[in-house]
């Protein structure tokens, strides 16, 4: 056998001659037809592995018009994507769905200060379909890709006509109506929220959520602060809180990170939690785990949420039937701070 013979990498119809069946057949069974019979398929699986054959990924893609590729778009600034743990989590989560299938998975920091590139990039034939998460989750600007590709979002939308939009979310409002029923079981009666924007479902949901548990009890609803899901803004809306002078023995910060930001302040202020204010967070992050008093928060899995929105996603680009929207749930975890 000459040198090159040796080298040469097994093919399709080097695979259907030991099989002893057409190349046709081979390449229906690599492409996963239902139309092969079973004895056929073991034998061309058997004579796969005897040759060692790798399938050639260009053609397979060629055949199937598809690239075996998934884009994760994070409408946000990179300081954010990296220092915030929610979108770790969410990373991690579709990583480890999609490590169980054919498709990669790749990461696009979509600034919104020039969108019409990452959405050049989304139609022009690099992947198969797309999800969208962040804590603009509401913008569902990225819907329209629908027609080209299909798309998942991390978040309800927030406007009626984006309703016919593939999301994933939690349900936000039970959740922060618990954490705040939480405050008012430990005899807290002036609870303040330290809330997300408005134009975001999260800030929205949460917020709500506060005001119906607020107004089940009776209580008022005027002590309400509002930042953007950053340490630093929850520092900034507590020393507001406290600059109006009006008794205050708790708070409900719409994040956890907002939450850690209020920490500072309150021991700036020679208060201690929970001793004269309880402070409760939401998403169970590691850093409010970690805090000193550690944080009382509603747990919600991100790893969870970007595993449903990466089996929702793969279903939709194989054609399956999915739910529009997909709700999980929360859970309170007490910890110190409450």
């Amino acid at each position: 056998m000459s040198v090159n013979a040796q080298a040469q990498a097994p093919t399709l119809e080097m695979v259907a001659a030991r099989a002893g069946v057409s190349r046709a057949t081979v390449s229906r069974v690599v492409n996963g037809s239902p139309k092969v019979k079973p004895e056929l398929i073991s034998a061309v699986n058997e004579a796969i592995a005897e040759l060692n054959y790798v399938p050639n990924r260009a053609a397979r893609m060629l055949a199937s018009r598809r690239t075996e590729s998934i884009a994760l778009v994070i409408p946000e600034s990179t300081s954010r994507v990296f220092t915030d743990p929610f979108f770790a989590s969410i990373i991690q989560g579709v990583a480890m769905h999609l490590a169980t299938t054919d498709y990669t998975l790749g990461i696009v920091v979509a600034s919104e200060a020039n969108p019409d590139k990452t959405r050049r990039y989304l139609t022009g034939g690099n992947i198969d379909g797309a999800l969208v998460v962040s804590h603009h989750s509401g913008d569902h600007s990225y819907a329209r890709l629908g027609r080209s590709v299909p798309v998942v979002f991390g978040g309800r939308p927030l406007h009626a006509e984006d309703n016919d939009s593939v999301f994933v979310d939690v349900d936000n409002i039970s959740g922060s109506m618990t954490a705040t029923r939480h405050l008012i079981e430990r005899g807290r009666r002036n609870i303040a929220t330290i809330a997300g924007p408005a134009d975001m479902p999260a800030g929205f949901d949460r917020e709500l959520g506060w005001r119906r548990a607020m107004d089940e009890a009776g209580f008022d609803t005027s002590l309400i602060e509002w930042g953007d899901f950053s340490p630093a803004s929850g520092a900034m809306a507590m020393r507001r809180l406290l600059a109006r002078n009006t008794p205050i023995d708790a708070v409900f910060a719409a994040n956890d990170q907002m939450a850690l930001g209020a920490y500072a302040v309150i021991a700036e202020n020679g208060l201690s939690i929970p001793r004269d204010i309880a402070v409760v967070g939401y998403d169970d992050d590691a850093l409010g785990s970690a805090a000193s008093p550690a944080l009382t928060t509603m747990h919600q899995s991100a790893n969870e949420l970007g595993a449903v929105m990466a089996s929702t996603l793969v279903k939709s680009i194989e054609g399956q039937d999915v739910e529009h929207q997909t709700i999980l749930q929360t859970r309170l975890i007490v910890r110190g701070s409450s």
